[in-house]
């Protein structure tokens, strides 16, 4: 069997990395990849992006299964042009994927299913929207509608804050978001307190699997400071997600959700990523709603996956996922996010990157912003200069006994490997350390 992986980030690098290791693969395409899929012997980077091209690829090569890792593919079609050419793939179409796409759409969705979430308002007018947040107050939330890499959300804790970022999502838009068919909106949302918590399941349409859980760190500073990123590192499982949050979760959230959307002829395969805020009771509401892995849940996460991964997939994509149950390793996975110089306003690249220790057992360290510079005409991508390509780099992934041995393990690791102005964080997994 040949799969392919779309996408060029960490957690395609995490996803074609698993995908490899199962029984009847013989060899994973990624697309376009990036520097560490490059080096991978089980893998080959294609320079595709465009859906048709990447259907039309899939068709020659006879592929077994393609699996969409990122957003944007998902909400420009990329699953309803393959399944409209009989090609397995595994994903949301562009009408389940508006839970992501569009912030607006999810809140109203998540309203009228009774699902678990902040009060929120939507708005197109920067001075209506500004009023709102003076009657409300801070902290307050203010979120883009839209795609925006992980960065279209401002945690405001003044007033003077969200008004800042009303008036950048509705005019100036230096987060680059990928505004919908509406034109620009944010919507904005009451303060949550609490705790964090990612719960992903997979999904064939009908039955539902959930996925070890896991907590992202969004702040680019130790004890959760600086601007908001696409994510700093993760760990799993998270002990907040106890028994009795998770079979919440699944009752008050997941499986509402799921109804909801096959209700309203939007039917959802794939990964559903509820991002959650876990109260002091115990009590879990829906901060947003992802239509893939989280990134760099997915580090963590396929890390302790024991079961084969394509056939869980292979099941999902073709509405039997009920055949599959999952097992994973007992001990906890960390990974730490290496970004560039600059991250999150202004990510330099072309910073030469060395000292990457050998894949173990316990320890593998995923590509996200990287690529391969110079010539490789004499030996191949092995001769190539590695260096960065973006803002987060690198993740640096362990498993051990434990978040303390697991962030111990993963750090050492980090502080090994080298390139200008580098920078991550000493505490990932800091909740559970100090719950």
């Amino acid at each position: 069997m040949k799969v392919l992986v779309i996408g060029s980030g960490g957690r395609e690098h995490a996803l074609a990395w698993r995908l490899a290791q199962c029984a009847r693969v013989q060899g994973v395409f990624v697309a376009p990849g990036n520097g560490g899929t490059a080096l991978e012997p089980a893998m080959k980077n294609l320079p595709l992006t465009r859906p048709a091209e990447l259907a039309e690829f899939a068709a020659a090569e006879k592929i077994a299964l393609t699996v969409v890792g990122p957003e944007a593919p998902l909400a420009a079609g990329a699953v309803d042009l393959f399944r409209e050419r009989g090609l397995p793939i595994f994903g949301p179409t562009r009408a389940a994927a508006e839970l992501e796409s569009s912030k607006a759409f999810a809140k109203a969705f998540m309203q009228r299913h009774g699902i678990p979430t902040a009060r929120h308002a939507t708005f197109t007018d920067a001075a209506a929207a500004r009023a709102h947040v003076g009657l409300r107050g801070a902290p307050i939330v203010v979120k883009a509608d839209g795609l925006a890499a992980g960065k279209g959300v401002v945690v405001a804790m003044s007033v003077a804050e969200a008004h800042a970022a009303i008036d950048d999502m509705l005019g100036a838009n230096t987060l680059g978001v990928a505004h919908n068919d509406a034109g620009a909106r944010v919507v904005i949302e009451e303060f949550m307190p609490g705790e964090e918590a990612s719960f992903i399941v997979v999904s064939d349409g009908r039955t539902v699997l959930p996925l070890a859980t896991s907590q992202d760190h969004k702040r680019i500073g130790d004890g959760d400071t600086g601007p908001n990123t696409g994510g700093m590192g993760a760990y799993s499982p998270a002990p907040v997600v106890t028994p009795n949050v998770h079979a919440r979760v699944m009752q008050e959230i997941i499986r509402p959700t799921l109804a909801g959307m096959a209700a309203e002829g939007r039917p959802f395969t794939g990964f559903l990523y509820a991002g959650l805020m876990i109260d002091a009771e115990g009590r879990p509401r829906t901060v947003e709603f992802n239509c893939r892995l989280g990134d760099p849940e997915a580090q963590v996460i396929l890390m302790r996956l024991k079961s084969d991964l394509f056939e869980v997939l292979h099941h999902a994509a073709h509405g039997t996922l009920d055949r599959v149950e999952l097992q994973w390793d007992r001990r906890t996975a960390l990974g730490v996010v290496m970004a560039s110089a600059g991250y999150p306003a202004k990510p330099r690249s072309g910073d030469t990157i060395t000292g990457l220790p050998a894949d173990t057992a316990d320890l593998k360290v995923f590509h996200a912003g990287t690529a391969l510079r110079g010539s490789d005409a004499a030996g191949g991508a092995a001769d190539r200069t590695l260096v960065t390509s973006g803002g987060r780099v690198l993740c640096v992934t362990a498993l051990a006994d434990g978040v303390r041995a697991a962030q111990a393990r993963a750090l050492g690791a980090v502080r090994g490997i080298h390139f200008a102005g580098a920078q991550w964080r000493n505490d990932i997994g800091h909740r559970a350390l100090h719950a």
